[in-house]
């Protein structure tokens, strides 16, 4: 192999932690003779393919390489998987795959001419990967991964062993406490700020993220969806309306008059940014609890990108729904309720402060309230924390 490419795996390798490993690392399939693993920028899917390889080395041969790596100015990615071959290798792990154009064309010859050789590859660009993915479907599974949850952060920046928290173990409300934390509430605060990426200990964290909104808004969504510099200008202005307004309630006309752009266009912009990890639309349940309704509210994706983005943003109503959204999500199904905030198979959560109170769920079955700052719950008062837990 390429020497260049194997001292740049050898580098990454040597700076990889093991000792922490995000929620995906035990969902996935790694004897998959393909498998795909896409999420927003930033969420840790190079560190996970790194961790396996570190911890996997000894029993089989495996090559790791970076897509936008300057070896394939003049070679492709099939060359590279003719060499591993011809080296008995047997498990090739691609990362950043949607910078290299044909990739998905690429892999499935890979598949077809090399039986015996497993094919993994990230995409930090959920579109691209998605674009791609139809000539790959019956081949490749796509795994989907978001940003830490409030559990994770614990365990990765403060060595806290706490365990997962199923919604039922939630909602039963029983005593629980972090070992070793007397007072949740300000780790929970720090994390609502900056703890859903993995670079939260980062002292350029704010120049990161901004970074990170700024490439996904001018680079990833224009180049998926053919957008001159314009209209891309007229998406970035969109996030900025969402981020003043959230939760946002989609008026598609007026949305339209504000950026200058069809009305029919509106509705592909939103599913961009959503699919980019910058934001997130709750729909409700009128097409059957397996389908997607029509879109109630729009949040920004997560609570760091509104700390960063707009002061309006981090209103802390805004802030606790966009919480537990974006919490949820990731194990269950998260409608928007007819009577409060959200559904979750048919249990009804109004979302609050501690001195919210149950008027407007009084009438409505299966209703907990979630209050923010309150360390303990009792009946059907949980505390917001506790749906951190939850992957």
């Amino acid at each position: 192999m390429d020497i260049n490419l194997v001292n740049y795996m050898q580098n990454q390798l040597a700076s990889t932690p093991v000792n922490f490993k995000r929620y995906m690392f035990e969902n996935i399939d790694w004897e998959s003779r393909m498998f795909g693993l896409v999420g927003p920028r930033g969420v840790g899917k190079t560190v996970l393919f790194l961790q396996y390889i570190k911890e996997n080395w000894s029993k089989k041969k495996m090559f790791y390489v970076s897509a936008d790596n300057s070896y394939f100015s003049n070679h492709t990615l099939v060359d590279l998987a003719d060499e591993f071959s011809k080296e008995a290798g047997e498990h090739l792990f691609i990362d950043e795959v949607h910078k290299y154009e044909n990739w998905s064309r690429e892999l499935k010859q890979i598949y077809d001419t090399h039986p015996d050789m497993k094919i993994s590859f990230t995409g930090s660009s959920v579109l691209e990967i998605n674009k791609g993915e139809a000539d790959l479907s019956r081949r490749a599974p796509i795994y989907k991964i978001q940003g830490l949850s409030f559990r994770e952060y614990l365990v990765m920046f403060h060595g806290l062993n706490v365990p997962v928290l199923e919604l039922k173990d939630i909602i039963e409300n029983k005593p629980f406490a972090i070992e070793g934390v007397s007072h949740p509430l300000p780790l929970f605060k720090d994390y609502l700020q900056k703890g859903y990426y993995p670079f939260a200990s980062d002292k350029q964290f704010d120049v990161i993220m901004n970074q990170t909104i700024n490439l996904t808004m001018e680079v990833d969504i224009p180049q998926y969806a053919n957008m001159n510099v314009s209209t891309a200008r007229k998406l970035k202005k969109l996030l900025g309306i969402i981020a003043m307004s959230v939760p946002f309630k989609p008026i598609m006309d007026k949305i339209s008059k504000m950026i200058g752009v069809s009305r029919n266009d509106i509705g592909d912009y939103f599913l961009y940014m959503e699919n980019a990890g910058m934001i997130s639309q709750v729909r409700n349940t009128t097409g059957g609890i397996m389908a997607l309704g029509k879109v109630e509210k729009v949040y920004l994706d997560n609570t760091n990108i509104a700390n960063v983005l707009d002061e309006q943003a981090t209103d802390i109503g805004n802030i606790r729904e966009t919480f537990f959204f974006n919490q949820m999500r990731v194990k269950n199904k998260v409608f928007a309720s007819k009577t409060s905030d959200f559904e979750i198979d048919g249990i009804t959560f109004e979302i609050g402060g501690k001195g919210k109170g149950k008027k407007q769920i009084l009438s409505t079955p299966n209703s907990y309230v979630v209050k923010d700052d309150i360390e303990f719950g009792s009946g059907d008062i949980i505390p917001l924390w506790l749906f951190g837990l939850n992957y």
